[in-house]
């Protein structure tokens, strides 16, 4: 083995690098420099992501397993961004005395997921995707249930196992299939090789199968909500969007480099789970009271965008779903951050305890409504522009239906987003939230993401579209 083929892992082992650190840090410290164990996680954390912005290598690693370029670079740093957002907020729930002692676990355990996640993002080989998938998948079982003392996290944390298994053996079933017609994993031998045979459409229907459980699509949803409700709020997060953001761009990549040839069959079965993710997403999401349930149906609704400008299979669609994954990790953080907040103090996670939050605490209500309006596609939050860049890439496609269809939901999600504002400014309330009082590391979260929905919104004002990423994250054409 030519020591060359680390020389493009350079995300990876700086992410390794990281891990390794926090982990001797927390084996090796003592009690006393343990108090600095957060600072000093986020810290390194925040240069590993700062770092990974001039990593511009393209090209492929041991035989073509690993194979990395500007989109697998971009949607690495996305996640990255992501993840240094949901420390910042974890640092009130992991101060809690029934969690304290385990805060390096929580930073180790989610480390080990990302590196998972970049390897299905970098996979060239079905092999080296699997593993990333299992690396990715396992721990975050354990951090699901990580507030193991609860029922409902530990109830949470079972459910999510027990589907992340369901799903695993579908895809490795499907994989089965594909080996067995074609003889290899590899993604660029397996696109010569790839045939419209009943074998080959049977193992393609299983292996995607196993990934819209990750994602959640319907009717592969129905875990999701039980699981965000029971998991701790970080950790639901972290669910909602970083998983969700690389399972998509993993699938988006296996579609058109090793299925193109089946892209007619894909398409008609992507284009109902679509339209089913989208409409009983916001169906659901309706009827909700609890808002991590509530989030739980929206991100539902949320992954069904994401694949209509997945499925398309342009520059333009992967630059829409890049563009999407991007905005809709900071929408989704500002609103968590203000369930986390509130939630660290008082223990309230019902819509109707929001009722009058406007008058104690007018910050936190104004954070809720701009994440709201952009997870509901109001302009000029990046929200809006998110869902008019999936149209566009949609539309260019020939897919009106399907556009129009999307686009009466987005009215229906209007509705739903909108009760938590109306919660929190009209309905009246004698005895709202108490005044919250956030830490440091909260307040720079949320200032992060509003800042990030509000730029990013107000650029993109300037521009007709957002077609590929880059250094900058993403490049106007």
């Amino acid at each position: 083995m030519d020591l060359s083929n680390y020389l493009l892992l350079k995300p990876e082992l700086s992410l390794l690098a990281v891990f390794s650190l926090l982990m001797l840090y927390d084996l090796f410290a003592s009690d006393k420099a343990k108090k600095y164990y957060f600072p000093i996680a986020c810290t390194l954390f925040l240069v590993h992501t700062v770092v990974c912005f001039f990593f511009q290598d393209a090209g492929s690693s041991f035989a073509g397993m690993y194979v990395t370029g500007t989109a697998q670079i971009t949607i690495k740093c996305i996640l990255n961004i992501g993840v240094f957002i949901i420390f910042l907020q974890a640092n009130e729930w992991l101060s809690k005395p029934e969690s304290v002692l385990k805060r390096g676990e929580f930073f180790l355990l989610t480390l080990l997921t990302l590196m998972g996640m970049y390897l299905m993002i970098s996979s060239g080989n079905f092999l080296l995707f699997y593993i990333g998938l299992e690396t990715a998948s396992l721990p975050i079982a354990a951090l699901v249930a990580f507030d193991k003392f609860f029922h409902h996290s530990a109830e949470a944390g079972a459910k999510f196992i027990f589907n992340a298994i369901f799903s695993s053996a579908i895809t490795i079933f499907g994989l089965s299939f594909v080996y067995g017609a074609c003889g290899t994993l590899y993604y660029t031998d397996l696109t010569t090789s790839i045939s419209a045979s009943p074998l080959i459409i049977m193992g393609m229907i299983f292996l995607l199968s196993g990934l819209c459980f990750k994602i959640s699509l319907v009717p592969f949803h129905l875990w999701a909500a039980d699981t965000y409700q029971g998991a701790p709020t970080n950790v639901t997060l972290y669910l909602s969007t970083i998983s969700k953001g690389a399972a998509v761009f993993a699938l988006m990549v296996i579609l058109y480099t090793v299925f193109p040839i089946l892209a007619e069959i894909w398409k008609q079965m992507f284009w109902l789970l679509i339209l089913l993710t989208i409409t009983i997403g916001n169906l659901f999401a309706i009827r909700q009271k609890n808002m991590k349930r509530f989030l739980a149906f929206s991100s539902i609704s949320q992954a069904g965008y994401i694949m209509l400008s997945a499925f398309t299979g342009t520059a333009q669609g992967m630059g829409a779903t890049m563009y999407y994954i991007f905005v809709y990790i900071f929408s989704n953080a500002a609103a968590f951050g203000v369930i986390s907040a509130i939630e660290n103090k008082t223990g309230k996670v019902n819509m109707t305890d929001y009722n009058g939050l406007y008058k104690t605490n007018p910050k936190l209500s104004l954070a809720m409504m701009i994440a709201m309006f952009s997870l509901g596609g109001i302009p000029p939050t990046a929200g809006f522009f998110s869902k008019l860049f999936v149209f566009m890439a949609a539309m260019e496609q020939g897919q009106v239906v399907i556009v129009f269809l999307a686009l009466l939901n987005t009215v229906i999600s209007l509705y739903y987003y909108l009760l938590v504002v109306k919660a929190m400014f009209i309905t009246p309330n004698n005895t709202p939230i108490e005044t919250v009082q956030t830490d440091k590391y909260l307040k720079t979260s949320l200032v992060i993401s509003l800042a990030g929905i509000v730029v990013i919104g107000l650029i993109s004002c300037f521009y007709e579209y957002i077609s590929t990423t880059g250094f900058g994250i993403i490049k106007i054409g």
